[in-house]
């Protein structure tokens, strides 16, 4: 009778467990939980905030990607209190062992590399489970869809599934789902001016394909992006090929306290094939912080921002 009610038990235990697994999809794979992660690590500004947005600071042990190349925001570092920084830039797989995270929130190009040495198989034997942004998986598998806004969505829907707060990540995309329908609305039925970005002077600019998030935000804020075309997410074009296609508006990356988007128009105006480009000619041009322009929160307001400089007396 012992055997027998100490066999129930397991079983109970087991099945138990199985019913409390987390399952996700992570770029077409499963990646599963047998309880909320307590203990994570994060890497980049624009993943820090989707954590930061569900007020997870608790579980977080440890930030990497953040100081090597952007200026923070006083809000950023209020919320992050006094989270370590394990790595300014890219993390080692040492730097994130130390602190015994149960999983890293990374993305391709995004604290790893394909074939480098922090990637989720390399973590695995350490006990460490891998989320990869999904605007990322493209790097690894091209049959993905084009870039939409469900890259934000769904991201924040499946980190609040893994860590247990379901409720405060569907009201934080209704609430997302609702400002950027206004948005639309008001845009859907203006001609949409041509737009390029760029991420700062270059021999040949860095730009925005059909599987990163901006090409889906320069839709929704009523514009047409001239480098849809590239199958990639984030890739270089030429200034040729750019300027054949004359830009109407121009978004540009600022990064704060080092390359402004001042100086990156500047460089424009001063380029022999670029300055003579509409956008650059009009003088018309925005300037956006990184974090606004990967996959995070802050890419409603910046939808917002972009749809009112492209559309002049727009509420």
């Amino acid at each position: 009778m012992k055997h027998l009610c100490s066999a129930a038990l397991a079983t109970t235990m087991a099945t138990g467990a199985l019913a409390h697994e987390i399952t996700v999809d992570n770029c077409g794979e499963p990646l599963v939980f047998d309880a909320a992660p307590e203990r994570i690590v994060v890497h980049d500004m624009n993943m820090t905030d989707m954590v930061f947005a569900l007020g997870l600071q608790d579980k977080v042990v440890g930030l990497t990607g953040i100081t090597g190349w952007y200026k923070t925001s006083p809000d950023f570092d209020e919320m992050r209190g006094d989270i370590p920084e394990l790595a300014p830039k890219y993390p080692t797989v040492e730097n994130l062992v130390a602190v015994e995270p149960d999983m890293f929130f990374a993305g391709w190009y995004y604290g790893m590399k394909p074939g480098g040495d922090v990637t989720p198989d390399t973590l695995a034997p350490f006990g460490i489970k891998t989320m990869v942004l999904t605007e990322s998986c493209v790097h690894l598998n091209k049959d993905r869809p084009v870039a939409s806004m469900d890259l934000l969505f769904d991201d924040v829907l499946r980190l609040g599934k893994v860590m247990h707060v379901e409720d405060k990540a569907e009201t934080l995309v209704t609430g997302w789902k609702d400002e950027l329908g206004n948005i639309e609305a008001q845009t859907s039925k203006l001609e949409k001016p041509r737009v390029f970005l760029l991420d700062g002077p270059a021999d040949a600019p860095f730009t925005a394909g059909k599987f990163a998030i901006p090409d889906a935000m320069i839709s929704a804020a009523g514009g047409t992006n001239v480098t849809h075309d590239m199958d990639t997410s984030w890739g270089r074009t030429s200034w040729e090929a750019v300027a054949a296609a004359n830009p109407e508006f121009l978004v540009l990356l600022d990064y704060q306290g080092g390359q402004s988007a001042a100086d990156t128009f500047q460089f424009l105006k001063d380029h022999p094939v670029m300055s003579q480009i509409d956008a650059v000619k009009n003088e018309r041009w925005i300037g956006l912080r990184y974090e606004e322009l990967t996959p995070g929160p802050a890419n409603i307001q910046a939808i917002s921002k972009m749809a009112q400089a492209m559309h002049p007396g727009l509420n």
